[in-house]
């Protein structure tokens, strides 16, 4: 009998024991692996929220449709910048205010007019043509001239002899094999192809619209005059009508002149302001994590996709944290910047700032690529901040928005760019499948009806996501 006792009161001591480590070894495992799916139950709450809940694209249809375009210096600029500020209160900003810089000022006035003048034929055909931003105009008479065409720069040099006294036709397609660099590798010809063409004499250019769709809708943009030779007017074709162009010029209009006419101006820059909305940290205030989007649009449209959707999506970025009650630790900004499009003097206005009241920033977000489904980010950072944003990739996985080209000391975009070059601040731009995003550029077409409501929201989603973590890891 004393010997069963001692038999079952050992099988108790090692049940216990084993019972005991069992315990220690999975509260062991336990403890990290609940704090890291802390962070997972944090991510679902931010995309529950938003995409079920969502405001960005309510948000962006008052906008569109109350404001419309807000080119610098504009009527339009002055109620978006009302509309920014109040959207910014609503969405739980604690401090709300305008941030002045001067803007420029560039009209583009009446309808321009573009076509052959030739008293061969009865209707000769008229071409869809926008004045490119900072442009001058023709005057009242406009330009009577014979068209030369080229393709690039490299035909112009070769033949600006022919240059003198004529209008200057960049025929450059949009080469739909970049899928990510066509934009870059078009755009020169209308922001340096005026003053290219003014070296040799040219009277004006015209230059194919920078997109790869294939309509009537000519893009606008901006371009950069060089000082040392004549300011020349400028505009942009359609597609369409440059392919029509340069069959008329190898045809029936070979040797006609060609007609011009543009009314725009540029006045005496003028007040604009960035707007800004902010959440204060509640343990590191003075660390600064900066969202933001540009508050300009070209005229042709209602600036929709450019950029009405990173507008919208950085103040989300705001009241997801607020529904969720996640209270950050450091300061999270929103700044909807003034006059990207043409001159950039919200970015440097911010930047300038930022310096003169020794801010720090931590980080920046930049949202410009319109709103189609988002893949990640591009990151400019240094590779120690780098490494630890990869680490992250798993939160984003779930979204398919893991994708993040890294470039040492990079810029995530035009508006976050200067926090780079007078902080170093790491950057992080939002990065879209972005297949559509030209077809409407800067044109008639960039207005609310092309913009998808989930795409929208997805994109808030991840950048919200990456705020979060940056905000209780740092970097």
């Amino acid at each position: 009998m004393y010997w069963e006792i001692v038999k079952f009161a050992s099988s108790i001591y090692h049940m216990l024991k084993t019972l005991f480590l069992t315990i220690i070894t999975v509260f062991s495992i336990a403890v990290p692996a609940f704090s890291q799916d802390q962070d997972s139950i944090t991510v679902k709450k931010i995309t529950d929220e938003i995409l079920l809940n969502g405001k960005a694209y309510s948000n962006l249809f008052t906008l569109c449709k109350s404001v419309g375009q807000r080119l610098s210096g504009s009527a339009g600029m002055y109620k978006g910048e009302a509309w920014g500020l109040q959207t910014l209160k609503d969405a739980g900003a604690e401090k709300v205010y305008l941030q002045e810089c001067m803007v420029p000022h560039w009209v583009r006035g009446a309808k321009e007019q573009a076509g052959f003048k030739t008293k061969k034929r009865g209707a000769d055909p008229q071409f869809h043509v926008l004045a490119i931003g900072n442009s001058v105009g023709t005057g009242d008479k406009g330009v009577l001239a014979q068209v030369i065409e080229v393709k690039d720069f490299n035909e112009l040099e070769r033949r600006k002899a022919e240059v003198k006294g004529k209008i200057v036709f960049y025929n450059y397609p949009f080469n739909k094999t970049l899928l990510r660099g066509a934009y870059g590798d078009a755009v020169r010809y209308r922001g340096r192809g005026a003053s290219a063409a003014a070296k040799y004499g040219a009277l004006a250019v015209i230059v194919r619209s920078v997109t790869a769709a294939y309509d009537d809708n000519p893009h606008t943009g901006a371009l950069n005059y060089n000082d040392s030779f004549p300011k020349i007017p400028a505009v942009t074709i359609s597609t369409k009508d440059a392919d029509n162009l340069s069959n008329d010029l190898k045809g029936n209009y070979a040797a006609d002149n060609f007609f011009l006419r543009t009314n725009a101006v540029m006045l005496a820059d003028t007040i604009g302001h960035n707007v800004i909305g902010e959440i204060r940290g509640t343990e590191f205030p003075n660390e600064i994590i900066t969202i933001g989007g540009h508050m300009d649009s070209w005229d042709p449209a209602e600036g929709a996709s450019d950029d009405g959707t990173g507008m919208v999506q950085s103040i989300e970025v705001l009241r997801a944290l607020k529904a969720i009650g996640y209270k950050p630790k450091k300061t999270i900004r929103i700044v909807l910047f003034a006059n990207e499009e043409n001159g950039g003097k919200g970015a440097a206005k911010y930047a300038e700032m930022a310096l003169a009241n020794k801010e720090n920033h931590i980080m920046a977000m930049e949202s410009d690529g319109g709103a189609e489904y988002p893949r990640g980010f591009s990151c400019g950072m240094t590779k120690a901040q780098y490494a630890k944003v990869e680490q992250w990739k798993k939160y984003f996985e779930p979204l398919d928005a893991d994708k993040f080209p890294f470039t040492e000391g990079g810029g995530g975009g035009a508006d976050i760019g200067p926090l780079q070059k007078n902080f170093k601040t790491a950057q992080f731009g939002l990065s879209t499948t972005g297949q559509r995003y030209f077809d409407m550029h800067h044109s008639a077409l960039d207005v609310f009806e092309k913009v998808n409501a989930q795409e929208l929201h997805l994109g808030a989603t991840v950048m919200t996501v990456m705020v979060y973590l940056v905000d209780k890891y740092g970097l």
